[in-house]
């Protein structure tokens, strides 16, 4: 008897395995409850999750980031925490099994975890205190205790009926649930489980309402008129077609690539701007009154983003209100290489410690380079920078449109390498002359007759000169060039195409105004933007 006793002690049946690895997950799940219930009094970005994601995405090798970018679009920072996620999951599971054996051990593999969530909270650029670590560790001691008293019912003697049935009762029961309390081990994993629901609810409604006064602030903003206005749209500006993407993309379908697994949401009569570095004879800070009180310029920018793939869908044109950059940096004393000014590069961070270099010789040349207080005639988006962001026509968002700015240094490119340089990327980035089909879609089947194929070219701060289109291998056709806003605006085109029955490839090629064809050689866009021609497949009925 002695020696099956051992054997049950040393080999667990699998119905405790599995009540195990329940015990698992229950802490992980309180774990990360009262991680984020500790966080909202801490700060938001100093969750686990967000913390792990943050650091992930810091050691993501750039040509992994910009597969997941082109597989997942803007939905990549959610899929990265769903992934964090399940990896946390099947971790508890499997420390609940080992504490089925190893008690301790298992409790103590929870407060590693904790232990690695703390050291990526500590180490995020935004992090200005040992108190972010605090999430990670409570939470990772709450989910040891409860992982350890769990575990410790399914061996904990049943405190009635004991004996009751006789051994041949016990036997027929099985190793796995002889001798251990069942009522008790119910109540308590009901009671976690609903004690962490509970807490994990009331964290994440704090975490999300530490940002109503950021919301209030701008709710509270009424943007001056422009002293310098776009001027109003050409009328031929805009192609009345099918499926060609608007001149002015609306906010809420304006692309968004950036590293931030929770947007920033800063208020703005708490916001500062510091102005310092090489070169700058009279570092200044300015607060968001300051710069709404300056005049301001209002200008029609198409941005595009690095990562954006031939054909792809990250570029978008918008109506941005803002304060000329060249203006500031002359008043504190800044002068642009070209006249002997010792800094080259200037460095903009943002709140959530990202940083983007752009050389100052192209902010500094006369084209409009903003720091942007207005997007489509209201206060900045949350997910696109409010209260302040950097935009900078003809260059690549990586190397100018820096978001939630609150500081700008300059510097040099020999001394200081971005974020983005560090992982592989270019230093100095201009847009590349490039355009995209519209319509007809990928595998569309138009009828035969007249097909109108439309879209869209950009070389912003060049300016786009033609268009043409190529049907399969027959010669290129001069596309229709709608009127042109400005040339650091993108410009619609179509052409009628009488179509025949069968399958053919449309293909698309601009010019800008120096007169440089888009290439067809097909690059990566890694490390300064993709290059290439589009083209799309079409079967005509």
């Amino acid at each position: 008897m002695r020696d099956e006793k051992k054997d049950q002690r040393v080999r667990p049946g699998w119905p405790r395995l599995v009540l195990g690895a329940l015990c698992g997950a229950l802490a992980g799940f309180a774990s990360l409850a009262v991680a984020e219930l500790v966080a909202a009094a801490v700060r938001p970005q100093s969750s686990p999750v967000i913390a792990v994601g943050g650091a992930s995405i810091d050691a993501t090798p750039a040509q992994v980031k910009d597969w997941a970018i082109r597989h997942f679009g803007t939905n990549d920072k959610l899929v990265l925490q769903l992934g964090i996620l399940a990896v946390l999951a099947v971790l508890a599971l499997a420390l609940g099994v080992l504490a089925v054996r190893f008690r301790l051990v298992g409790a103590a593999g929870v407060a590693l975890f904790g232990l690695v969530g703390a050291a990526a909270a500590i180490s995020r650029p935004d992090s200005t205190s040992f108190t972010d670590a605090l999430p990670s560790v409570v939470g990772a001691v709450a989910g040891a205790l409860l992982l350890y008293v769990l575990v410790g019912r399914l061996t904990a003697p049943a405190r009635s009926r004991a004996g009751e049935s006789g051994a041949v009762s016990g036997e027929a029961a099985g190793p796995a649930s002889a001798g251990w309390d069942r009522r008790g081990f119910v109540l308590a994993a009901a009671s976690a489980a609903a004690a962490s629901a509970v807490v994990g609810a009331v964290g994440r409604s704090l975490n999300a309402s530490r940002g109503k006064d950021a919301v209030v602030s701008r709710n509270k903003i009424v943007l001056p008129n422009p002293v310098s206005q776009a001027r109003p749209l050409p009328k031929r500006a805009v192609l009345r077609i099918d499926g060609v993407s608007p001149f002015i993309t609306p906010n809420k379908d304006f692309y968004r690539v950036d590293t931030a697994l929770v947007v920033p949401k800063v208020d703005a009569t708490a916001w500062r701007l510091r102005i310092h570095g090489k070169g700058v004879r009279r570092p200044a800070t300015y607060s968001f009154d300051d710069l709404l009180h300056r005049q301001l310029i209002e200008r029609d920018i198409t941005l595009t983003c690095v990562s954006n793939e031939v054909g792809g869908p990250y570029v978008g044109n918008a109506r941005w209100i803002g304060v000329r950059l060249a203006e500031l940096l002359t008043e504190c004393g800044v002068t642009p290489p070209s006249r002997g000014g010792r800094a080259d590069q200037l460095v903009a961070r943002s709140v959530d410690g990202m940083t983007i270099g752009s050389p100052v010789e192209d902010i500094m040349d006369g084209r409009d380079a903003l720091l942007a207080l207005g997007m489509n005639g209201e206060p900045l988006p949350f997910a696109h920078g409010f209260p302040v962001r950097m935009v900078v026509p003809g260059l690549y968002g990586f190397v100018s449109a820096c978001k939630w700015i609150e500081d700008i240094e300059l510097t040099t490119f020999d001394s200081y390498d971005p974020y983005w340089v560090k992982r592989g990327w270019a230093r100095k980035a201009p847009i590349k002359t490039e355009s995209r089909i519209d319509t007809p879609k990928p595998f569309a089947r138009p009828k035969a007759g007249t097909v109108m194929v439309a879209g869209v070219a950009w070389a912003q701060h060049r300016g786009i000169d033609k268009v043409e289109v190529r049907v399969d291998d027959g010669p290129w056709q001069q596309a229709h060039l709608a009127a042109e806003d400005s040339r650091d605006t993108w410009r619609q085109w179509s052409l009628a195409w009488p179509a025949t029955p069968g399958s053919h490839t449309l293909t698309v090629r601009a010019t800008d105004r120096t007169g440089t064809v888009q290439t067809d050689q097909r690059t990566r866009t890694i490390p300064d933007g993709a290059s290439g021609w589009h083209s799309v497949v079409v079967t005509v009925d």
